[in-house]
């Protein structure tokens, strides 16, 4: 049994938000990282790309969703299965908006058109 206290998460800052690593393969050695999103009012989080699936169950406010162009909003107690490398943007409501999220271990991001500039996550390592 492996227990990560509070006191143990890793939280990582972006302009859109705040990402808590709550368990991860460097953090209680997690083979699935599980992380907290907590976003900022009204802002609109870069669009880029995961090259694995993410699902994201929205805890608290409000998100538009937009993934391959399709958009949707989600509230409290929705779950979102985004796809490998799908192209992704998240943009919190007038309250922003709290979610979990998991994915697998040792998944990376890009940027639109710059595939051979992929970083992990610091939040998922």
């Amino acid at each position: 049994m492996r227990i990560v206290r509070s006191t143990e998460s890793r939280r990582s800052e972006t302009p859109a938000g705040v990402m808590t690593t709550l368990a991860s393969p460097g953090l209680g050695g997690a083979a699935a990282p599980v992380w907290k999103v907590e976003a900022v009012a009204e802002a609109p989080g870069p669009v880029h790309h995961i090259d694995a699936e993410q699902v994201w169950t929205v805890l608290t406010g409000t998100v538009t969703a937009t993934v391959e162009g399709d958009s949707a909003e989600l509230a409290a107690g929705d779950t979102l299965v985004v796809p490998a490398d799908a192209a992704r943007q998240f943009t919190a409501g007038p309250d922003g908006f709290t979610a979990l999220v998991i994915g697998p271990a040792g998944q990376q991001a890009y940027m639109p058109g710059k595939e051979d500039q992929r970083i992990t996550p610091p939040w998922t390592a």
